[in-house]
């Protein structure tokens, strides 16, 4: 089993908590540079998001859907960039990493309870 694959056994296993969010939160601010709060880190959230869209696009477009380890690899450091912006935002916000997941797993966990899990808009 490689880093990758104990890392996800681990994650699904429930061994991490909410208090690993507000880690690398506080780890992402000591390369945080820029003077435009809240700003800054939107404009590159959208940016990055695009940058995972493209290549999933274009693994869709010229592969078939088949993700090689090249293309998660590659998608994955894309995916690191948006947890980055959303760690920047988050801070200029004074909002916790921790506090956002564990507000969203409840938002989540009460739709899925309700029947209301898919389907639009922030209120169902």
């Amino acid at each position: 089993m490689n880093s990758l694959e104990k890392d996800v056994k681990n994650f699904m296993e429930g061994k991490y908590s909410m208090s690993d969010f507000n880690a690398y939160q506080r780890s992402a601010a000591t390369t945080a540079i820029y003077t435009d709060k809240v700003v800054y880190p939107t404009l590159g959230l959208v940016g990055e998001a695009g940058e995972v869209a493209n290549k999933v696009k274009k693994v869709l477009r010229d592969k078939d859907g088949v993700f090689t380890e090249e293309d998660r690899d590659a998608i994955a450091k894309e995916i690191g960039d948006v947890l980055w912006y959303c760690a920047a935002l988050a801070t200029d916000l004074e909002l916790t990493l921790g506090y956002i997941a564990s507000q969203n797993e409840l938002k989540l966990s009460k739709r899925k309870a309700s029947g209301t899990i898919s389907g639009s808009g922030d209120d169902r």
